[in-house]
Formats: structure tokens, sequence, C-alpha cells
């Protein structure tokens, strides 16, 4: 017996992961892989893999479980708390792209529906791939991941209304205010039952059936809950996507989102790999050829437009010109969402075929090139800035800002200072510590809320890019005693560096960074002490694992010391003997811990410490007794044991196990 469907599923999957393979050798996500197969495969390419009506039904299970998946991440309270830089940023770079693309598509000729169609299509942008990238490149905490991901965030939620405006857009109706009303009625009844889903009755159920401890009635339960919600959109004459995007809305309140996100990924990376496909196998190679320079232009044009529209909305939120270039380029692809909002737009006729396979050859050439425009955008930017911009232009309107802010803030009189760049979680941290000791400081942090909140909190502030030497300069680091960099971005981390020993070689350089792979560099351009996050986590785990064996703390610091001495070379280079001296350290195989006296009716209560016998009975030492709020240390043979008390004692794993059980009767 043969099934049709398989033969499809297995030459799908292992054409693609051939050809991602491939394409990873060359640092490319595999998004473009399964885009290649498709094109390459499909019925436009060699025709290996047929169009079928089962492929495009296994694609829309795969929308359905990545509208799911982003349902889940958003949840309810983080939509109902999304700041400015979502709303404002996002809402700039979506209406200012959909309205530049109208206008150019209308200028083209094409009529005003199918030009602002084509503008919702043009503003949305990869989430998958930016986000993958900016991960890859440790950025996505860096000032311009943030408004990055804040504009992919705005994107993905404005989506939903787009699909659900597009019939109206289409004037399928005759009666369009009517159908708002019907539409808003319809919006209004859903968010009233994911409300009281998401709040009562979905974490009820699943806490029912977690108590069952099993895992495939767990995953059944989630599935589910979301293909009965996307069936439901569905019937009342809504997308399947957006009952998906709700059922993940419903599961995010859920204390048990974590378990179900995990469970659910598998199932979404498969079928979505299937989405992509099909949109590959869409694409028809012959019209990409004889109109290549079209889209050559085209694909120009769409990249250099969003990047532009994002870098001012980027700019409106006052974000410095790096920053914002950078986020442009960033965004400046046609994103999945848009293969998903087109197959809406082919349903209502706004959308043929010649429109359709331009809009498919333009928006995939722009993912295929976006991890070349990200990975190269710093590069472009500075480039840009130079060329743009003239150098005393540039250095004029930074020294006036710069005098006007270090003049507010009191920085031309400081020095042997302590300058902190980046006001994070580990900037925050040593500014307070700052604070607490008595030492002056300055804060540098390019983020204008992250610098509205230090100056909110009483810290001296320059607002600027610490890769800029008159920010620096600013910021007093020629005269500063010690300088911490603590900031997100690898590559201005490292900027940073060169440009604080450009201008000086006084100041003791202290970085913060998160991959090991740094250390090297950030050295040999002038660090004097670099602390990676991965292996100081290690070393604490360590240490508190050592500390329970009961190693002297004297030992321990000592072999602490050693480890951050070599920089770290000891954890570096495991392979390699000899780096750091072994330590012998004098485990013991003793425990410590505290046990709780329950009960008034168990046997020791109101015995004597010498009448019970501890020692003998469990091979336990007891060193202290806690009652109340003293701690009892001089303990006699006399002492009494007392209902409420806690025992602290010394022992074997086996023997303190054997006196816990005695206390629990």
């Amino acid at each position: 017996m043969q099934i049709p469907l398989l033969k499809e599923i297995v030459l799908i999957l292992a054409l693609a992961v051939g050809l991602s393979l491939l394409l990873r050798r060359f640092k490319m996500p595999t998004i473009l892989g399964f885009l290649a197969t498709g094109a390459i495969f499909g019925p436009h390419g060699f025709g290996l893999v047929p169009a079928s009506h089962e492929v495009e039904l296994l694609a829309e299970v795969g929308v359905i479980f990545l509208l799911f998946v982003i349902g889940i991440e958003f949840s309810l309270k983080s939509l109902a708390t999304l700041g400015a830089v979502v709303f404002v940023g996002g809402g700039v770079q979506v209406v200012g792209t959909t309205a530049a693309t109208a206008l150019f598509a209308r200028l083209w000729g094409i009529d005003w529906p199918s030009a602002i169609f084509l503008g919702f299509l043009f503003s949305l942008s990869s989430t998958a791939i930016v986000l993958k990238l900016l991960q890859d490149k440790g950025s996505i905490g860096a000032p311009h991941g943030r408004v990055i991901s804040a504009m992919l965030i705005f994107q993905d939620v404005i989506v939903v209304p787009m699909i659900l405006v597009t019939p109206m857009l289409a004037g399928r109706s005759d009666d369009m205010a009517g159908d708002l009303f019907a539409l808003a009625g319809k919006m209004i009844i859903l968010l009233i039952l994911v409300y009281v889903l998401a709040r009562y009755v979905v974490p009820w159920v699943l806490d029912i059936v977690v108590r069952t401890r099993s895992r495939e009635l767990f995953i059944a339960s989630i599935v589910v809950i979301c293909f009965s919600t996307a069936w439901l959109t569905s019937s009342i004459g809504l997308s399947l996507a957006l009952g998906a995007f709700f059922a993940g809305l419903i599961i995010s309140e859920s204390e048990h989102r974590f378990q179900a996100t995990g469970n659910v990924l598998p199932f979404h990376e498969v079928f979505i790999s299937f989405f992509f496909v099909s949109i590959g196998m869409l694409l028809d190679l012959s019209y990409l050829w004889h109109h290549l320079i079209a889209i050559v232009l085209l694909t120009i044009g769409t990249i250099l437009a969003k990047a532009f529209v994002a870098a001012v909305a980027a700019m409106v939120l006052r974000y410095p010109l790096r920053t914002s270039l950078i986020t442009g380029f960033a965004i400046a692809q046609v994103g999945e969402f848009a293969f998903i909002l087109s197959a809406t737009g082919i349903e209502n006729g706004l959308l043929g075929d010649e429109l359709y396979q331009l809009f498919l050859s333009v928006s995939i050439t722009t993912m295929a090139l976006t991890p070349f425009v990200v990975n190269g955008s710093e590069k472009i930017v500075k480039l840009l800035i130079r060329s743009l911009i003239p150098t005393k232009v540039r250095e004029r309107l930074d020294t006036l800002s710069k005098m006007r802010e270090a003049a507010r803030a009191g920085l031309q009189e400081m020095k042997d200072h302590l300058v902190i760049i980046g006001f994070g979680l580990n900037g925050r941290n040593v500014a307070h510590t700052a604070d607490l000791a008595g030492i002056r400081h300055v804060v540098i942090e390019q983020d204008n809320a992250q610098a509205t909140e230090a100056r909110r909190l009483g810290h001296a502030v320059v607002t600027g890019d610490s890769c800029n030497e008159q920010v620096l300069s600013e910021a007093g680091v020629t005269r500063a005693r010690v300088i911490v960099v603590a900031i997100s971005d690898p590559r201005a981390t490292l900027e940073t560096v060169t440009h604080i020993r450009r201008l000086s070689d006084a100041p003791y350089v202290i970085v913060r960074t998160k991959h090991v792979r740094d250390i090297e560099d950030l050295i040999r351009q002038g660090a004097n002490d670099v602390v990676p996050e991965e292996f100081e986590t290690s070393i604490e785990i360590f240490a508190r694992a050592l500390r329970h064996y009961l190693v002297p703390e004297n030992e321990l610091e000592d072999l602490v010391n050693k480890v951050r001495g070599t920089h770290y070379q000891a954890l570096r280079n495991m392979g390699k003997p000899g780096l750091v001296d072994k330590i012998t350290l004098h485990a013991s195989d003793q425990e410590l811990a505290a046990l709780p006296v329950r009960f008034r009716s168990n046997e020791l209560v109101g015995k004597e410490l010498g009448a019970s016998d501890i020692k003998g009975r469990f091979g336990v030492s007891v060193l202290a007794i806690k009652r109340g709020q003293r701690v009892l240390t001089q303990l006699e043979p006399s002492t009494r044991i007392q209902p409420d008390d806690v025992l602290y004692v010394l022992g074997d794993a086996d023997g303190i196990a054997h006196l816990d059980r005695s206390l629990r009767v």
C-alpha cells in the first residue's frame, strides 16, 4: 500500500535538509534553504516536488503553529504593557512603508486598493530571520536590537487587523459600514471569550491534565486548544491564522505556557518548513529570469526605502543616527507574514498572477540578501555617515550637544571618577553600588529611555554612542580612574575599548562580555579586566558546589583567583594541561543540613541531647539549634530538644536522611 503524501514529505524534507546544510556553510538561515528547495525543485524548477493540495494543507498547519507560538510569546499582559517604542516606532514604520509603497504602485498604474494592499505586504519584515541573526551576533540586548525587536513585535500584531480588513479593501461588500460593525462585534465577542478562557477555563483544564503526569495527554490538550480555536474563528468568517494567534494568547496566561511552547515547537518547526517550501514552489524561475533587471532594481529600491523609513521611525524615538540606520537595514526585507497575507489578497482579487510573481520574486530576493545586509550594516552605516555628513558638521553638532549636557551634569570638573558605559542591568547595579560607596560616577547611554531613567535615579548622564570619542571625552574618560564597559553589542564593545585607549592609557578598563571568544580581542585592544558571563556563571555554580563539599573558603578563593588571573585559560583550554597548577582541595564527604522538629509527639522532643544519643544512633553531630529568633551554639548534653526547633547537623547523607525521617513522625 502506497501513501501518495508520504512521497512528497520525504522528498521535501530530504531536499530541504541537503540544500539547507549547503547554505549553512555560507552562514545563511535555514529558512532560505526551504524557500530555495521549493523554487528549484518545485513545479517551476526541476519538477521533483509537484504542487499538490496536500502540501498546501501541511503549509496551512505550519501557519497555524507559527501564529500559535507567536501568541504564546506575546501574552495578554505583554500586549497590554507594550510601550511607546512598539506603538510609535512600529506605527511610523508600518504606516510610512505602506504609504510609500502605495504611492509608488499607484504611479506605476496599479489601482488604489491593490496599491494599498501591496503597501501592507511590503511593510512587513521577517521576524524569524532577523531575530535569529541578532541572536547569533549577541545583539538582541543592544539599543538597535531593542528597537528592531519592538518594530517586529508591532508588525506581528498588526498583520492580524490587515488580514481582517483585506476583504473590505477589495470592495467585496455592498455595505462597508455594516461589515465594519459586524467585524467589530465578532472581534469584541472573541476577545471576551479569549479573556474568559485564558483567565479561568484553560488554566484549570491544564492543571487537571498536568496532574496526570502524561506528556501525551498534555500535548493532545494543547493541540486541541490550538486547532479548536482556529476552527471557531474560521467558522464565523475570520481567518484560521487569527484563531491560532488567539489560541496562543489563551495558553500564554497559564503557568504551563513554557511547557506548551517546548512541546509544540518541534511540530512548529516541521510544519513551518512546508510553508516556506510551498512559498518557494510558487516562485516562477522563468519569470524571475525574464524580468531580472526589473526585479533587481525593485529589490534594491525596497531595501533602501524600507531602511530609510525604519531609520526615520527610530529617530522619531530619539535614537542616535548610527543606531537608527542599523535598525533600518536590519528590517529592510519582506517577511514571512507577507506571504500569509498575500494569500488573503489573492482570494479577494487584490493580487493578479503577474503582480503576485513580481511580489514573490522581490520578497524572496530581499530575504536571501538579509544575512549579508545585517552582517555588513555597521560598516555600511559608518561609510554612510562619513560620506553624507561632513566631518566638521558632525563634530560641531556633537560638541554643542555634549557641552550643554556636560555643563548640566557638572562633568567638566569631575576627575578620578568612575565611568559606566551602558545602563542595562549590569550598569544599573554598578551605578547603584557606586552610589552606596560614595564614588563619583557618570553614565554613558545612547538609549534615550534608559538615559532618562538614569537621570531620574540621580546619576550624571551623557547621552550618546560610546563608539564616538567626543562622547567619551565629555564623560571625562581621560580623567577617570576606572571605566566599566557594560553594553550588549560585541562589536560596539570592542570599538569602545579601542577609542578609550586612543584617548588615554591611564584608566583601568573593566569589560563585561557575553562570550568567551571576545576575551583575547578585548585584552589586545587595551582592556585590563574582561568578565565573561559564560565563565563567571560556571565559576559561581562550581563554587557553590564545592561549598557543599565543605571545601575551606580560603582554598576555594585561591582556586577562583587562579582561574580569573589567567583570563580563564583553564576553562577555555580544557584539553591543555599546565595552564593552571592543580590545587589539592580538602573536600569532605560530610554534609551540613538544617532539620526542623515538626511534631510534639516525636520521640526526640523533650529529650536531652545526651540521652537522645543522636551521634550514636544516626552518626550525625548536632552543631547548633535555632529556637525562635535565637541560635544556640553552646550546646550541653543537658540541652533539651523542643517542638519547632531547627537542628543544624553535620554528617554523611545517609545519616542525615535517617534522622530527618525520624523527626517527621
